[in-house]
């Protein structure tokens, strides 16, 4: 809502009429501070707003940063090694035992 130099005017009229030109300074100045205030709840609000949607984005990260180190210890190959070494030294285990000499022909 825009208001243009004319409308201005007529207000400034209307308030010195309504109110007398001795009460206009007192009605600026409550006015000025409303406006105060009213800047100040808002920065107050948008505050506590931050903090409570940074919380949980800060927790989010911990985690992420967490999962992160975990996948860095976890070796999945560790247990694939494991379990071909067995199969080797099954197999390895298999021969000797079959295994009886020279043969001879």
């Amino acid at each position: 809502m825009e208001l243009g130099f004319s409308e201005i005017i007529v207000v400034i009229l209307a308030i010195i009429v309504l109110f007398g030109p001795d009460k206009i300074p007192s009605i600026a100045r409550d006015l000025g501070l409303g406006v105060r205030k009213m800047k100040g709840a808002m920065e107050d609000i948008k505050t506590e707003i931050l903090k409570e949607t940074d919380n949980p984005v800060a927790e989010i990260k911990r985690e992420i940063e967490k999962v992160k180190e975990a996948a860095k210890e976890y070796d999945p190959t560790h247990e694939l090694r494991r379990d071909l070494d067995l199969t080797a030294k099954s197999k390895t285990d298999q021969l000797s035992d079959s295994h009886q000499g020279p043969v001879s022909r």
